[in-house]
């Protein structure tokens, strides 16, 4: 009878210890309270890169000063590096056409840089009292999150800066299929170089890592866990009730042969 009494508590700890190994598979973070964030002390500026399409706009207390440096909405023509639809599409080689100015290199600067580097060439064409003031932003920055997440597609970014974890919030969060410890990142560079990078949700040094916050056009993929390949022809609901159905069912069958004995 002390056998049967024995194994009871033996059950439980196995149980537990089988609760506590799935959650960690969906928990994020897991070691926040170990790590030291230091190297997360850092203010990100996206970088300006080719087929990037800007939109810049020049004011003065004077508007029809700035006029000839300003694209009407109507007149743009869509042409590698020139105007398209009111803005600058950036050719292959970071540049764009800019009125007057002519060619402008703007590849690999960041907004800022590339609206005071435009502000100083404008400078000789106006007054010392009506100095320009220029105002850049990136009119198609998105991010692509693919895979098990609640709503795959593709994230406008509207401002110019994103994380991870805000573009997989976007996208409804991981599924419970989701590796979370393995998620991929696809990066292109200025000349067209894909790079691939492996991020761990679990782990919260990912706010440490370079690539913490996304670049345009990232593709964000979660990989499915092995457990998705068993449920294809179910649905989740269905999977999940089977699933717990079959752990009752073992539970209950390990109790009776236990007090059998």
């Amino acid at each position: 009878m002390k056998k049967k009494y024995f194994l009871f508590p033996l059950l439980i700890a196995v149980l537990t210890l089988m609760s506590c190994g799935s959650s960690k598979k969906v928990v994020y973070f897991q070691n926040a309270d170990e790590v030291s964030l230091e190297a997360s002390r850092m203010l990100y500026d996206a970088k300006i890169m080719p087929k990037d399409l800007l939109s810049i706009s020049v004011h003065t207390t004077d508007p029809q000063a700035s006029a000839p440096f300003n694209l009407n909405s109507g007149q743009g023509t869509q042409g590698t590096g020139g105007a398209n639809n009111g803005g600058y599409l950036v050719d292959n080689e970071g540049n764009i056409e800019f009125p007057i100015l002519g060619k402008l290199h703007v590849s690999g600067l960041t907004k800022n840089q590339c609206q005071d580097m435009i502000a100083a060439k404008l400078k000789p064409y106006f007054l010392k009292e009506e100095s320009p003031l220029v105002k850049v932003s990136m009119a198609n920055y998105r991010v692509t999150v693919l895979g098990e997440v609640s709503s795959p597609g593709v994230v406008p970014v509207s401002a110019e800066k994103m994380s991870i974890l805000e573009a997989i919030a976007e996208s409804g969060d991981l599924t419970l299929y989701g590796k979370r410890n393995n998620i991929l990142l696809i990066r292109e560079n200025e000349f067209g170089e894909k790079t691939t990078h492996r991020l761990d949700l679990t782990d919260v040094n990912i706010v440490n890592s370079p690539y913490f916050y996304l670049q345009q056009n990232d593709i964000v993929y979660v990989e499915p866990s092995k457990n998705k390949s068993g449920s294809v022809v179910f649905g989740p609901a269905t999977t999940m009730w089977l699933s717990l159905g079959t752990s009752l069912l073992s539970i209950v069958s390990l109790v009776v042969a236990i007090t059998r004995r």
